[in-house]
């Protein structure tokens, strides 16, 4: 047994069939394009539901149905799968029988500028009311001076202004005259008034004054003073004669903005009579108007000039007229932005960030500092969803910082409150608004794989509360006869949907083909529609550039080798170094201890498979498995798992009645990344099973599979990927026809091998065996029987079993023996001591 060579094994092998190959049929399941009834698919009609998704397409049915709060919809489906083109169907029939929403405004508030009213409005009237607002300032711009310009106007201010004055002036004539009768006269100077003496009407000169006796001088001046005290009194009515006149003048102005008003608003009020929010709104606007109605008699540049600040606020629907913007209608969402006419809207949000969602406040830059407006208030796509769904992809959702709580809040409250990051961070202050709720009804559809629902629904305590139904899609079907003909309707389908050309028979059976490959299960085919139009597009081009008009089989396999030999280059790298032998690796020849183990590399969405040669060491010990590559943390937890069950197995078959007294250490030669999984746990074994029984292992087989402490060996994934590549190294070398790989016997429906390693097994070039065990396993490496324990409870002579067994019942018996040789020599060290 132990000096047997691996060829002289191999032909042992070869000479009688062994169970556990493989036929060649069991390697790929091909679909017979033959039982397929049309000649292209433009023959079929699609699916009228999507295939295999009922028990998603019913959830959604019942989500878009159900109207109590909390139920919203999480859609889970792996990628690409098109749940998001399911659902929007679904939605869109949804949304064709709700009722139009109503519309929303911002108003200005004139009682407190930074909280904007928001108005809700009948569907399709925002625009309107919008369109309204402008026309009536138009108007005014034009109406009020025109009629502030009119002769009757100005006739009446005239009389109200002249009467002012010929009060004033018979006043001060009535004054004047008693002043000259009392012998003085009222002179104006640029100073103001003054009471000068008068003779005979004329103003007498300081020495004629001077020279009239003492009693005559001061009868004139008691006389001035009189006058002056007379005149003050005229004075001091004249500012309360201004006031009455500028109070009537105010009358007047208001008695004419009145009419300009009423005959602009009666109409926006007659169209909005029966919204009771717009009819109080008119009046507090038709109250401000009034007030300040002498803006519209002057123009932004006389303002300018009169030392008012400008306005850096852009015009808005042609108006220049920055004052006017109070008066303005900032509509936030207008049903004729509804996609689906009268019907309810459908929005994606596809950046759902904080503004995105709950909407915005932008601020411009204005005399060195940021301000801003009602009318800088943008619609989020809650706001542009409202009344309808809401379509989130659920990762970018939870990504973006307080969208997530905020998409939690407005569905809590049932409003949306538009607020910014640093509002609720408290960053920095600067001048914004508090515009008011808009009340929100809309059903939320998020989007996510199956670990961030679980995630979300495991983690946030309140997920559940508000999204209480979730619609999951499978991205995999069943593979039957009957279903094969549906998926060549799917198949058409999506060629349509894909922009490309038809397919004859044979190029349906290859995608069919492929797609079981996809999912790695001859009994399922895939449902990622992505995946499979992108096939189906490479395709067409050489179909297209063949000069032919419809899809073959050809052209599939042409578009699958093109897409693996673009993503080719690391593999091509990693075999290169095989074969130069940078990377040590048999593939002929036997040894003991060493093994062919099989992994999968993964880079984008390209996989293949590396062989890594697998090496056992055993010495005496304490019955421990060194697993080196979790000693130097490359090893993942799944890896150690799986080294800890070998101790498992070991110690149920072997040390039932002896301890085990060995040491052992496996490891990745070669290996110089991280390790993780279990699928080389049965390739440990053999190799320790090999190092302990001291019998080589084939190398020019490769394994791979995991196993239990039962010796079960069990299914792996990847299967395909490690069995094409230890073939391509094979072939690489030139195939002897003993070189073949193990895989488990729960993989073999697994099996979508390539068409040459088909040929290869059918030419007995190159082997696939399935093992259920590791005692089924060991045979085929060694060529040696694993052996069965007896009555006696002993394995039988020379079997792989019974040389372990013996081997580990020596390692027991030399450290027992080693163990009392250590304590008779500490005895006799002790009683040396005494002696001494």
């Amino acid at each position: 047994i132990h000096t047997e060579t691996g060829l002289e094994m191999a032909t042992r092998r070869t000479t009688k069939q062994n169970p556990n190959a493989l036929a060649p049929e069991k390697l790929r399941r091909t679909c017979d394009a033959s039982r397929f009834k049309f000649s292209s698919t433009d023959e079929l009609r699609a699916p009228k539901t999507m295939l295999g998704q009922g028990r998603a397409l019913e959830a959604i049915e019942l989500g878009t149905e159900i109207d109590h709060d909390g139920f919203n919809l999480f859609v889970v489906g792996a990628p690409g799968c098109g749940m998001q083109d399911a659902v929007l169907k679904v939605l869109e029939r949804k949304a064709k029988a709700r009722p139009a929403p109503c519309d929303w405004v911002y108003v200005h508030n004139f009682e407190a500028p930074d909280k904007p009213t928001a108005i809700c409005l009948t569907a399709g009237r925002a625009n309107v009311f919008r369109d309204a607002m402008t026309a009536m300032m138009e108007q005014l711009r034009s109406d009020v001076p025109a009629l502030f310009a009119s002769e009757e106007y100005q006739n009446r201010r005239r009389n109200l202004e002249e009467g002012f004055k010929q009060r004033q002036e018979s006043a001060f004539q009535e004054l004047q005259g008693k002043a000259k009768e009392r012998g003085t006269a009222i002179l104006h100077t640029p100073s103001g008034f003054a009471v000068a003496p008068s003779h005979e009407g004329e103003v007498l000169k300081p020495e004629q004054f001077n020279a009239m006796p003492q009693a005559e001088r001061e009868r004139i001046e008691a006389t001035i003073a009189e006058v002056q005290r007379e005149l003050q009194d005229v004075l001091q009515e004249v500012p309360k004669l201004m006031t009455e006149v500028r109070k009537a003048v105010e009358q007047l102005d208001n008695q004419y903005a009145e009419r300009a008003l009423d005959q602009s608003l009666v109409e926006v009020a007659a169209t909005f009579a029966d919204v009771p929010d717009i009819v109080v709104y008119l009046r507090v606007v038709r109250d401000d108007l009034i007030k300040n109605i002498y803006m519209f008699l002057s123009s932004p540049e006389q303002v300018a000039a009169q030392g008012a600040a400008p306005s850096n606020v852009p015009a808005e629907g042609g108006r220049n007229d920055p004052r006017l913007r109070r008066y303005m209608v900032n509509v936030m969402v207008s049903s004729r932005a509804s996609k689906n006419g009268n019907g309810a809207p459908i929005h994606r949000d596809e950046n759902p960030s904080l503004g995105s969602l709950v909407g915005r406040t932008e601020h411009i830059s204005q005399m060195g500092a940021l301000v801003t407006d009602f009318m800088l208030i943008k619609p989020g796509s809650l706001h542009l969803a409202n009344g309808g769904f809401l379509l989130v992809d659920a990762r970018k959702l939870v990504t973006q910082p307080y969208a997530w709580e905020a998409l939690k809040r407005s569905l809590k409250n049932n409003h949306i409150r538009v607020e910014s990051a640093s509002d609720i961070a408290g960053a920095f202050s600067t001048m914004t608004l508090e515009p008011g709720p808009i009340d929100l009804d809309v059903k939320v559809v998020l989007f996510g794989d199956h670990s961030l629902y679980y995630l979300l629904a495991s983690n946030d305590p309140e997920f559940g509360e508000y999204f209480k139904i979730s619609a999951e899609f499978d991205d995999m079907l069943p593979r039957d006869s009957a279903m094969e003909a549906r998926y060549a309707a799917w198949i058409a389908d999506v060629a349509k949907c894909s922009g490309v050309g038809a397919l004859d028979p044979t190029g349906v059976a290859a995608v069919i083909d492929h797609s079981t490959r996809m999912v790695s299960d001859t009994e399922r085919v895939s449902l990622k529609s992505d995946r499979i139009g992108d096939l189906l597009r490479e395709a067409d081009y050489w179909a297209r550039k063949q000069g032919e008009t419809l899809i073959g089989a050809a052209h599939v396999a042409k578009a699958i080798e093109g897409k693996q030999n673009r993503s080719d280059r690391i593999r091509e790298r990693q075999l290169e170094m095989i074969e130069r032998e940078i990377i040590m690796l048999d593939t002929s020849g036997s040894e003991v201890g060493q093994i062919n183990g099989l992994s999968v590399l993964q880079i984008g969405d390209f996989s293949f498979g590396k062989p890594s040669r697998v090496t056992a060491s055993v010495h005496m010990g304490a019955g421990k498995v060194v697993d080196i590559e979790r000693e130097v943390a490359l090893g993942g937890p799944l890896h150690s798992k799986g080294v800890l069950i070998l101790s498992g197995f070991l110690a149920s078959r072997f040390a039932q009645s002896i301890p085990l007294a060995f040491g052992a250490s496996l490891v990745f030669e070669q290996s110089y990344g991280g390790v993780d999984g279990d699928s080389a746990s049965s390739t440990e074994l053999y190799a320790l099973l090999s190092a302990l029984s001291g019998v080589p292992i084939d190398q020019s087989f490769a394994v791979t599979g995991s196993v239990n402490q039962n010796g079960e060996v069990q299914a792996i994934g990847g299967v395909n990927d490690k069995i094409e590549g230890f073939f391509d190294l094979c072939a690489s070398r030139g195939l002897t026809g003993s070189q073949g790989v193990l895989v488990p016997a729960a993989n073999v429906q697994h099996l979508m091998l390539r068409q040459d390693i088909v040929e290869a097994s059918a030419a007995g070039r190159f082997h696939v065996y399935s093992v259920s065990t590791i005692d089924e396993g060991i045979e085929i490496l060694t060529g040696v029987p694993a052996g069965a324990r007896g009555a006696d409870g002993t394995f039988p002579e020379d079997s792989i079993n019974r040389l372990v067994e013996d081997r580990l019942v020596g390692f027991a018996r030399a450290r027992r023996d080693f163990a009392k040789a250590g304590r008779d020599q500490s005895d006799d060290d002790a009683g040396d001591e005494y002696n001494a």
